[in-house]
């Protein structure tokens, strides 16, 4: 009766945990007279109030009033148990917290995570385990002393079989995250003042005997796990189960039944098998699953050994390698600058004591250097680069006055493109000649170097590098340079295009662009392209453009002191020719924003051409009409330039086709993380945990997009998507939080304010998965930078088997469009603005199979996860499955998308008349199991 009468159950309508075994009815939500006698009862829960039903009650969680028959809040779904009872006290007294051992916050012992970092607190377990330390390192080859092991509850399997407590060692190991502050429950049924204990029975202090005679209480000692006495209502605390009768002090009769009790109850359980809780040392009877006191698996012990075992043979890198923190720019700027700077001048003074000037032999004066095959040039006869040389060998427009500089006050008026289609890279330096100290980070060598040494501080693809270039410079035969220069005799811009030309491999890698690409490389900001044509656009339901929002943005970008490029003629946009030519504008082509007005109520926006001639001929150019004295003094005090023109809003509406703004700011933070886009798999996501409410830009580059032709080039479809996420250690997809757009380009991004909360990256390609890239030196690189106005902390993880799926399954639900089958299916579609089709099935029949045959043979320029553009897949009952995932091929040739969804309901799983016998996917899934593999719906 005794061993019966600690057997509680959970309620299933309001989760109260604490009715007895026996009641037919829930104490807490339903009472009733009870038959049992008050010392037959359990002691009440801690906090615990009896709910008055003719009373409505307030939800803690969304304060909304309801009814007392709701067992649960209408809105939120609240418990009506958690808000009905008391508050605690919140005060943290010794023994009732510990210590965060990376931030030492002192947390309840109630939670596992601490409330700042969100680093799990590690308890002590008595165990004889493989000895590592937290980072994954051994401790055998320093010393021969007990070690530490990590790992997270939730990683753990469950087991069920009884397992005797191993030999006694020390290990650690991470509180579970999802359990909550409870009483434990009655260990008698006579709820009688008892002797103090510690929650782990077996590390609390036994009396000796001579206590034992003396009747003096034994005093109490915590267990190494720093947990507290569980005391009931009545302000006893339970006595440990090892704790002989005679360590209670007292002679009344109640005292003795208890001993009486006692007694019995140890010989009843002398012949039942008691298991040991590796996380509080509590021994437990043999039918409990978990531990009576704080809830850990019985078969905690075996998992925690199994992956000691298979983690002892792998050494796992230090923690602090995968886990960073994003950093100031301006101080990293000055870091990186500091250790170019010791180079340089090694490499300066290597040429004054040899009394050379220098050559950079990794990138030389010759024809390797300027093109792709130099020799298949060489054969068309039209190089124009004849010779290379040196500043003050170069043949200029005034003589030699005035004398070389590096900088004279720089302009976009300039800068001077030569026969190198390079547009993108002079409208971006354009643009940054507008703010000199933008183009003075990245010149490190600001003065002229007589050695003929410079560096330049570039970020390609999304990666900082300080490149190293000579000063011999393309000429042609004359002596002129023949790609870009600047005016006044200044060196930066051929220096930077030489630099730039050099990341890339040669020169020829410069031709043709975006301006967005120009600036993102300058500048290593954070770029957004906002589209100007309706085709353009992400959304389908955005069909017309909200011009007044393009206005406000552009108008708020310019205030902020953004950077500002426009492409003419670009993208989808069809071109006349001789329409543009009329007007005075070059399709194709990049041009820089240097100012946007609003004035007396005309919207206008100043251009510039890189070529520095051939204006625009529309309204209000030069010669309008349109032009009033006030106006142009305002806008033109100093008359006309050349290249530089006014345009009206509407005319950039007409003639382009997007516009790239560079987000460049002051007091932020930014790190950088490298991955793999390795094929029929997402790369590795990221672990982002936000201390403080901040602003974040997201961005995802491929690399090495220029280091190869043009036709040999194969962007890949980039999209990186945010979900919020609740467990560090086992990360899950979690609600959607933001997301880019799917683009077969160079690079893509997205923007957020993220709230304090740890959130999960993942970064997605597809169109490579069965280009048969075997070599894994060659799967594609890629570069995730994360900028923020607070400090962040990220951690690069190993994603689980089916995060994969379970993320393009939750982008799909909360941003496809949704149509109903028959009942009990729904199909979900992801199309345009995402560069292809993405099919997602789900099936909400509890015993019923759904059979889908999708078919996209009609579609063309894209390509397959699944290989094949017809598939047959059997759903599982209240499972959603990845139908496929199409994608655009190359990002330059149009494509088109056409499906056919087909379903019917089966009694088996087996695909019959659909598929190869036995079948239940065609073509099989094995390879791309973790995104097309059948999910339970949650």
């Amino acid at each position: 009766m005794l061993q019966g009468s600690r057997k509680l159950r959970t309620c299933g309508k309001c989760s109260y945990a604490y009715n007895r075994l026996w009641s037919e009815s829930c104490e807490m939500c339903d009472p009733s007279p009870q038959s049992q006698s008050q010392q037959d009862q359990p002691a009440p829960v801690p906090g615990a109030l009896s709910p008055r039903n003719d009373e409505p009650w307030t939800c803690k969680k969304c304060t909304l009033v309801n009814y007392a028959t709701a067992m649960a809040c209408i809105v939120c779904g609240g418990s009506k148990l958690k808000s009905i009872s008391s508050i605690e006290d919140m005060t943290l007294r010794k023994g009732e917290f510990w210590t965060c051992s990376h931030c030492t916050l002192k947390n309840s012992l109630a939670v596992g995570l601490c409330s700042a970092c969100k680093s799990m607190r590690l308890l002590p377990v008595m165990m004889d385990a493989v000895r590592e330390r937290p980072d994954g390192q051994s401790y055998e080859e320093q010393d021969h002393a007990s070690s530490l092991v990590t790992q997270s509850l939730s990683e753990l399997a469950i087991t069920t079989t009884p397992q005797a407590p191993p030999p006694v060692s020390q290990l650690q190991l991470p509180l579970p995250a999802t359990r909550l502050s409870r009483s434990p429950s009655p260990r008698a049924a006579l709820p009688v003042a008892t002797a103090p204990m510690a929650s782990a029975a077996p590390a609390a202090c036994i009396a000796t005997a001579q206590q034992q005679q003396a009747g003096i209480q034994a005093p109490t000692q915590r267990s190494s796990s720093g947990a507290i006495p569980k005391r009931h209502s009545t302000g006893g605390s339970i006595v440990p189960r090892q704790q002989h009768p005679l360590n209670i002090a007292s002679s009344s009769n109640s005292s003795y039944n208890l001993q009486q009790q006692q007694q019995q109850q140890q010989q009843q359980q002398s012949t039942v098998k008691k298991w040991q809780c590796p996380a509080c040392t509590y021994e437990n009877c043999a039918a409990s699953v978990v531990c009576e006191i704080c809830s850990s698996s019985r078969g905690l012990v075996n998992a925690v050994l199994s992956d000691a075992l298979a983690r002892k043979s792998l050494r796992v890198t230090n923690l602090s390698e995968f886990r960073q923190e994003s950093k100031l720019m301006e101080n990293l700027r000055q870091l990186e600058e500091t250790e170019a700077l010791t180079k340089w001048q090694n490499i300066i003074q290597y040429c004054r004591d040899n009394n050379e000037l220098f050559v950079d032999d990794s990138f030389p004066p010759a024809p390797k250097s300027l093109y792709y095959n130099p020799a298949s040039s060489a054969l068309d006869g039209g190089n124009p680069v004849v010779q290379w040389r040196r500043p003050h060998e170069i043949n200029c427009d005034g003589g030699a006055y005035p004398p070389w500089a590096v900088f004279r006050t720089p302009l976009p008026s300039d800068i001077c493109q030569g026969v190198l289609g390079n547009c993108w890279l002079l409208s971006a330096l354009a643009v940054l000649a507008e703010r000199e100290d933008l183009v003075k980070e990245v010149l490190v060598t600001k003065e002229i170097c007589a050695q003929g040494a410079y560096q330049v501080r570039l970020c390609k693809d999304g990666k900082w590098t300080t490149v190293l270039v000579d000063d011999l410079l393309p000429c042609d035969k004359r002596g002129h340079l023949v790609y870009s220069q600047a005016k006044r005799k200044q060196l930066w811009v051929p220096l930077i295009e030489k630099a730039v030309a050099k990341i890339h491999g040669c020169y020829e890698a410069l031709v043709s662009g975006r301006a967005i690409e120009g600036l993102a490389t300058l500048t290593g900001a954070p770029c957004e392209s906002i589209p100007l044509q309706a085709s353009s656009l992400p959304m389908p339901s955005e069909d017309e453009l909200d011009k007044d929002l393009i206005w406000a943005q552009l108008l708020s970008s310019r205030c902020v002191r953004f950077l500002m490029g426009a492409s003419c003629g670009g993208g989808n946009m069809k071109v006349d020719e001789e329409e543009y030519q009329h007007k005075g504008l070059r399709p194709r082509h990049a041009y820089s924003v240097l100012d946007v007005k609003d004035i007396q109520g005309h919207r206008l926006l100043k251009l510039r051409n890189p070529w520095g001639h051939y204006s625009w001929r529309g309204d209000w150019s030069d010669d309008s009409t349109l032009w009033t004295d006030d106006l142009r003094d305002a806008l033109m005090p100093h008359g006309a330039s050349e290249g530089v023109f006014w345009i009206s809003f509407e005319d950039v509406l007409n003639y382009f086709d997007c516009i790239d703004i560079c987000k460049v700011r002051s007091g932020w933070n930014e790190v950088r993380l490298q991955g793999t886009l390795q094929p029929l798999c997402s790369i590795s996501c990221v672990l982002l945990t936000v201390l403080e409410p901040t602003e974040a830009e997201f961005t995802l580059f491929q690399e090495g997009q220029r280091n190869s032709e043009k036709s040999q080039r194969s962007q890949l479809d980039l999209c990186v998507v945010i979900f919020r996420t609740r467990s560090p250690a086992a990360p899950e997809i979690g609600r959607l939080v933001e997301h880019s757009k799917r683009q077969v380009r160079g690079f893509v991004g997205c923007h957020k304010m993220l709230e304090r909360d740890i959130y999960l990256l993942v970064c997605l390609a597809f169109n490579h998965w069965h280009t048969g890239i075997e070599d894994p030196h060659q799967y594609p690189q890629c570069i995730l930078a994360i900028h923020s106005s607070k400090r962040l902390l990220v951690e690069q993880i190993t994603p689980s088997p089916h995060l994969l799926a379970d993320a393009i399954i939750s982008l799909t639900l909360t941003k496809g469009q949704r149509h109903e089958g028959r009942e009990g299916m729904t199909a979900y579609y992801l199309t345009k603005g995402w560069a292809g089709l993405v099919v997602m099935v789900e099936n909400r029949h509890e015993n019923k199979w759904i059979h889908v045959k999708c078919d996209c043979q009609e579609s063309y320029n894209v390509v397959s996860t699944r290989g094949e553009l017809k598939t047959v897949d059997s759903v599982p009952p209240l499972q959603r499955q990845v139908i496929i995932v199409l994608t655009q091929l190359e990002g330059s040739g149009g494509f088109s998308i056409a499906h056919r969804l087909t379903h019917r309901l089966a009694n088996s799983r087996g695909l019959h008349d659909w598929g190869p016998p036995g079948a239940t996917h065609c073509p099989p899934i094995e390879n791309v199991h973790g995104l097309h593999a059948p999910r339970l719906i949650t």
